[in-house]
């Protein structure tokens, strides 16, 4: 693996989510000197890493290049990247939508690519990543690969590139609609009485919360619903407005979901994916 590392790593693009994983690797105990970052606008947070490599010329070999752009800039990015294909170089995507053929059109036959979908909890460590891989990268590189994505939470290997845009619905654009379960909290509390802060403070704090409970091995959201909704109180009087049948919170977020995963099929140029697939959790 150290070989691996001193061969150099490239970072194409160090916005928010490049920047996350930057600062975890570097946190990690990964070499500043064997990062390379390719950013038009470098941030004062990046140029302020000592060591890191900024809009230098990447080594020859780099063991990995990770494309972290905005999506609608990686047609731009991916020509001059074309000699660093082949085999010897890892390329892995974290771009949302932009599909494993197109990085195959761009890099010769034998290219490793792995296409991976963090979601926005990589800034503080806890995002869940899923990702595909064509059939080029080696062992040694898969191993390259959780190492540098683990650092930012845990990840999920998918069986098939098509089950991306549910997975990018879900969790890739998941945490917006948490945001937004809070803001409904909080508007809810204000509109009945509560003053502005104390209930934003109440919304965020349940979230928070509960989230922390999740988290927990073993945790099982049915079970901690059921727990806390006792027959007749106020939990289950909330509860059968939440979950009614129709216009509840399991319609609206199947067609939250939904409507999503179809944009991000759209977007990508994948077909409409199966309904069920298994997922295999490769590390924690």
């Amino acid at each position: 693996m150290k070989q691996l590392l001193d061969r150099g790593i490239c970072l194409i693009g160090c916005g928010f989510m490049g920047q996350a994983l930057l600062r975890s690797w570097l946190a990690d105990g990964i070499a500043a000197d064997t990062v390379f970052v390719r950013d038009p606008r470098p941030s004062e947070w990046l140029t302020g890493q000592s060591g890191v490599h900024i809009n230098d010329p990447f080594p020859a070999y780099p063991s990995v290049i990770v494309i972290a752009t905005r999506p609608q800039d990686v047609e731009e990015v991916l020509p001059p990247l074309k000699a660093h294909g082949g085999g010897g170089t890892l390329i892995l995507s974290i771009a949302a939508s932009k599909p494993i053929s197109l990085f195959e059109e761009n890099f010769t036959d034998g290219t490793p690519i792995i296409r991976a979908m963090p979601n926005l909890p990589a800034t503080v460590g806890a995002a869940i990543t899923a990702y595909v891989a064509n059939q080029h990268p080696r062992e040694e590189q898969k191993a390259l690969f959780i190492r540098l994505m683990s650092c930012v939470g845990s990840l999920v290997e998918m069986p098939a590139e098509d089950l991306l845009p549910i997975v990018t619905a879900l969790s890739g654009a998941g945490p917006a609609y948490v945001f937004a379960m809070a803001e409904a909290f909080a508007a809810a509390g204000l509109e009945l009485g509560l003053p502005e802060d104390l209930a934003h403070e109440l919304a965020i704090k349940t979230v928070a919360g509960a989230g922390r409970m999740l988290a927990q091995p073993d945790a099982d959201a049915t079970g901690f619903r059921v727990a806390v909704t006792s027959k007749g109180g106020t939990t289950e009087a909330g509860m059968l407005e939440f979950m009614a049948d129709e216009n509840g919170i399991q319609d609206l977020v199947k067609r939250t979901v939904e409507a999503a995963a179809i944009r991000c099929g759209e977007l990508s140029g994948l077909p409409r994916p199966p309904v069920t697939r298994r997922l295999r959790v490769v590390r924690d």
